[in-house]
């Protein structure tokens, strides 16, 4: 398998969590997306929106968006399961995901906010700073009576996956923190797993070096 991917994307590290979980291995194939590589013919041939991940597969066939991909990737592989057995256990998990997947991460990438600043002229840290907040606030309420040692329980699942990505981005936007003390305890065990390291945007190849 191949990963057309972005260090610091979001999406990309939920891809790179699941693929580490379940031990897959795989070729990384970086994108850049500051010089604008995602609009080359050759990536809009892979995803028409130019956007990472994408993940192709041996045969060539090829998936986009985070979750389809990791949904795939569970149903096809059976070691490092992501989601409970039991159905409302699953509607739960995917709850979770939905609430940074639909309702927190698509207001902080760089095309919404330079769109504010741009043709609105509007402060485009201050637009993202009350949707990411807005979506944590709802996160901590909805993970707090299911979390255990991560976001649901106490065995890891693609929840967590996104979770990680999403309070670095808060962080980058300079949104406090300290009104979610369940998230922000699942974060620092989450961190502490040799695949969260592995596939922590820092560790990767097209990362920027310290000098």
């Amino acid at each position: 398998m191949k990963l057309y991917n972005y260090w610091r994307s979001s999406a990309s590290w939920r891809v790179r969590l699941a693929l580490a979980l379940k031990n897959l291995p795989y070729e990384y194939v970086a994108v850049n997306l500051i010089t604008g590589e995602q609009n080359s013919e050759a990536q809009r041939k892979r995803n028409p929106s130019g956007a990472v991940p994408v993940l192709e597969l041996d045969d060539g066939t090829l998936l986009t968006q985070s979750v389809a991909i990791v949904e795939y990737l569970e149903e096809t592989h059976a070691q490092g399961k992501l989601w409970p057995a039991d159905p409302l256990g699953r509607a739960r998990v995917r709850m979770l995901v939905e609430q940074v997947n639909s309702g927190i991460q698509p207001y902080q990438i760089p095309a919404c906010a330079n769109f504010v600043r741009d043709t609105y002229k509007g402060d485009e840290k201050l637009f993202v700073r009350h949707f990411i907040a807005n979506g944590l606030d709802a996160l901590e309420k909805l993970a707090a009576p299911h979390a255990g040692k991560y976001l649901y329980g106490d065995t890891v699942t693609f929840a967590d996956c996104c979770l990680v990505p999403q309070l670095l981005g808060a962080r980058r936007f300079e949104v406090p923190l300290g009104a979610y003390p369940t998230l922000t305890r699942v974060e620092a065990a989450l961190n502490a797993l040799p695949a969260f390291i592995a596939a922590a945007p820092a560790n990767q190849p097209d990362a920027p070096k310290a000098p």
